[in-house]
């Protein structure tokens, strides 16, 4: 019998699972639920409640269970043979929460398979929403961190990060100071991914350190709960804390539930889960040394390996542990695809002009034209803004010259992504493009260049999933993370971009005078 590798995903938007066969090196199997669309009754059209203050986003943690069972019925349907699971990992939406009562715990060993889980484990929330990555409205909570523990720059030596917003450590401090009774009947608090594998487990499982880092609270030397900052944040918070452990533990056997209601082998372990961003990091193949990934979505997202641990001293970026061992940087880029559709609008261009007719018709460099793209507000640099700004030729300030316009828009973002990620321990030699914008092949060119690195496309669909997969298959199964690589993480070789010297030289130039460009228009927030 196959030993199949489960892997499964709370993303935002959707629940999905995806199956590798470990041995053979293909994906057997893969399938989503969609919150919005399948779940309407959670009036969640986007994966989380609309709510009167913008910057309070909450999801309902029940959500996410009833989607889980949703996901094993129709994998149930379609055949998919439970049985043959040895392991299942899984990874969740990093910085989310949910509070348990102390009825939690029985609760999740004594789950009966006549019954939902949602019916079952409701009753042992103590809070009925869950905080998400989206949520800002803890501003004060993060003054308050900051000004008691040593500023944003000692939080940051110590939890890899400033005082975030969206972090948990803040959310929990906000919780207790608003809803003390609630607060106080909280018996344990979860990530989005411990709190899945705590249910798929049937126990109380673990927080791994990929997750983890991304709270605010973990002291990253030492891979344990920061005492002072725990006990700042909220009255007998380290007793309502999981343990914290390596992301490679096994959580435990699978619950009976799953074994009885959908036919899970009773043997399958159950891989500690993760966040969605060190998932990923392994899905791409991006778990060495010197490697990196850019995804470029909505937001570009900038995360790489480190071998040696640094933190970024402008606070930009961020520090989480790698699944595979060691540490991981992340930052995030909010004005990411944004900003180049918007650019697109304004032009009245289509796709082939911006991706292949703009980078064809102009000079590497874009001569003395700069242009950074920060439509709104950003976070790498921390910055306010509401417009681009262009300095340059009369014809490239109009817009007029829109071929310049679309290279030096490209040109900008890449810039400032190595701008935010010089701070690194290691310098990667080698990027795994991913995400819509990862086709473009100027866009890859320009990436090549301004990285002076090898430049691999993907064709990962899924990284957090086939992540929390290989995961499975590398704790329970013994798959080594090259021989893993090798099988699940290959790039078109065909689309392959190396840079080039002289480009590389003109960028290397640039590079100065693009940083000076940003610190003489923007003040940062």
């Amino acid at each position: 019998m196959a030993k199949i590798y489960l892997g499964l995903d709370a993303s935002t938007q959707s629940m999905s699972a995806l199956a590798v066969d470990a041995v053979s090196g293909e994906v057997v199997y893969s399938k989503n639920v969609n919150f919005g669309a399948d779940l309407p009754w959670y009036n969640s059209p986007s994966g989380y409640l609309k709510n009167e203050d913008p910057s309070v986003v909450h999801a309902d943690p029940m959500m996410w269970l009833d989607s889980l069972d949703m996901l094993f019925e129709r994998m149930k349907a379609d055949g998919f043979d439970f049985a043959s699971v040895a392991a299942v990992s899984g990874s969740g939406q990093q910085h989310g929460s949910v509070y348990l009562n102390s009825s939690f715990f029985k609760a999740v060993e004594n789950l009966d398979s006549s019954k939902t889980l949602a019916e079952q484990l409701k009753p042992s929330l103590s809070r009925a929403t869950s905080p998400i990555w989206m949520d800002t409205s803890t501003t004060l909570e993060c003054r308050e961190m900051a000004e008691a523990l040593g500023g944003n720059a000692e939080l940051s030596r110590i939890t890899g990060s400033g005082a975030i917003e969206r972090f948990t450590g803040s959310q929990i401090r906000k919780f207790a100071k608003q809803e003390p009774e609630n607060y106080a009947d909280t018996a344990r608090i979860h990530l989005v991914s411990s709190y899945l594998c705590s249910v798929l487990a049937g126990r109380d499982c673990a927080i791994d350190f990929g997750d983890g880092a991304g709270m605010n609270m973990l002291n990253l030397s030492t891979l344990k709960w920061d005492g002072k900052i725990v006990s700042f944040l909220a009255d007998n918070l380290a007793e309502k804390l999981p343990e914290v452990k390596a992301s490679a533990n096994i959580g435990g056997k699978i619950s009976k539930y799953f074994v009885e209601k959908y036919g899970f082998n009773a043997e399958a372990d159950i891989v500690l889960f993760t966040g969605d961003n060190p998932s990923s990091l392994v899905g791409v193949g991006a778990m060495a040394d010197a490697t990196a990934a850019i995804s470029l979505g909505t937001s570009d997202t900038f995360f790489a390996s480190m071998k040696d641990l640094a933190t970024d001293p402008d606070m930009c970026g961020h520090v989480f542990g790698n699944p595979a061992g060691g540490f991981m940087s992340l930052i995030c880029f909010r004005n990411g695809s944004l900003a180049r559709e918007h650019l697109k609008a304004d032009l009245g261009v289509d796709w082939t002009f911006f991706d292949k007719t703009s980078f064809e018709s102009t000079k590497v460099g874009c001569g003395e034209n700069m242009f950074i793209p920060f439509y709104g507000d950003e976070i790498a640099p921390r910055v306010n803004s509401d417009s681009p700004r262009l300095k340059g030729t009369a014809d490239f300030e109009s817009l007029k010259d829109k071929a310049s316009a679309v290279r030096a828009l490209v040109e900008g973002q890449f810039m400032n992504m190595k701008l935010r990620s010089d701070w690194m321990s290691s310098k990667p030699s080698r990027i795994r493009l991913t995400g819509g914008a990862s086709k473009s092949d100027g866009m890859a060119r320009v990436a090549a260049d301004v990285f002076n690195a090898t430049i691999e496309r993907m064709k990962v669909g899924n990284s957090a999933a086939l992540g929390a997969a290989l995961r499975a298959a590398n704790a329970s199964g013994g798959f080594s993370w090259s021989d893993l690589a090798e099988k699940f993480c290959k790039s078109d070789a065909s689309k392959t971009v190396e840079p080039i010297a002289e480009n590389v030289a003109v960028y290397a130039e640039k590079i100065g005078k693009f940083a000076k460009f940003i610190e003489a228009e923007y003040k940062r927030a």
